[in-house]
């Protein structure tokens, strides 16, 4: 696993740029420690070719409930990334329909080296889909789960490739609760308690991806449900896998239990956890996706774990083999 950092440029207001370098240091854990979630780290402030990145901090605000626009704490160019592979913004994405078609043919094209024959367009979006929310959702929730900060990430923060899975977050300003050493630097925002600071992540998440949800919707040929029902899962599974990986999973689902405890618009329903009692008396927990991947439509043998097609019989038989 390799996290690539620019080199720091400190801009005019060096406290602000120890706001993002906290965030920095977060996301290098975070990159080191969920091997799937290929990230690399920019600096506001660094110019890397035709990337004339730029970061403007705000004063400590006190955060109510959700997050709105005016508290990103950083506005960047949509001038695609300069690396191997160009990568693009989520508003990208979103506005340009030859970018999404590009994502989705990008999408078939890996599917296609595994499988044949090429699934339908609209399994091809399921996947392609399922895939940028879960690693998007680790960029909030993972800082979350490590530090008790979420960033404030604007729709320009976050980039990706169309033909690989790398992703680029740049840094900028996070919320964090009143006790935290870093609550009182520019750029930072206050959530007065874990309730309002998980508000901040579940509200933080639907702005992030609420365009790409409305692009892609023709191409998936689903509703909002399904739509934000596989938001709803990702951001539930990636707090679950951070968790298991730290051997923390019974915190892990407890958190995400409390980050959506049902339904909360625009989210269609809770984390859902339950327990399923194994041959041995060991439990093992277990949840039921809202909105589906679609994975079973490539390999119909090969459900998910938590898809609703799979009983609980072939859960345990997966758990416990």
């Amino acid at each position: 696993m390799t996290l690539a950092l620019a080199p720091a440029c400190p801009p005019d207001d060096a406290t602000a740029t120890d706001c993002a370098r906290l965030l920095a240091r977060g996301y290098e854990r975070l990159a080191a420690l969920c091997e799937p979630l290929r990230l690399d780290v920019r600096w506001p402030g660094t110019r890397t070719g035709h990337e004339p990145y730029t970061t403007r901090q705000r004063p400590t605000t006190q955060v109510v409930g959700s997050v709105s626009k005016a508290h990103s704490a950083d506005t960047l160019t949509d001038a695609p990334s300069a690396s191997v592979h160009a990568r693009y913004s989520v508003q990208q994405l979103a506005s340009e329909p030859e970018l999404l078609a590009g994502f989705l043919d990008a999408e078939a094209s890996r599917i296609a080296a595994d499988h044949v024959p090429v699934p339908r367009r609209h399994v091809v979006a399921a996947r392609a889909l399922h895939s940028y929310l879960w690693s998007v959702s680790l960029l909030l929730s993972g800082p979350w789960y490590l530090d008790r900060r979420v960033p404030v990430l604007g729709p320009r923060a976050v980039r990706s490739e169309l033909v690989g899975d790398r992703y680029e977050v740049t840094p900028g300003g996070f919320i964090c609760l009143p006790d935290d050493p870093a609550a009182r630097l520019p750029g930072v925002q206050i959530a007065p308690d874990e309730a309002a600071l998980g508000a901040a992540l579940r509200d933080g998440f639907a702005e992030l991806v609420r365009p790409l949800l409305v692009a892609i919707a023709p191409a998936y040929r689903r509703g909002p449900r399904a739509l934000w029902g596989m938001a709803g899962d990702d951001l539930v599974s990636g707090i679950w896998s951070l968790g298991r990986t730290l051997g923390e999973e019974e915190r892990a689902v407890r958190l995400a239990g409390e980050v959506l405890p049902y339904g909360i618009a625009p989210f269609p329903d809770g984390a859902n956890f339950r327990r399923l009692a194994g041959s041995d008396g060991r439990t093992h927990l277990t949840r039921t996706r809202t909105g589906c991947c679609l994975y079973y439509a490539i390999q119909p043998a090969e459900a998910c774990g938590t898809c609703p097609r799979t009983g609980d019989a072939e859960r345990l038989r997966r758990l416990e083999g």
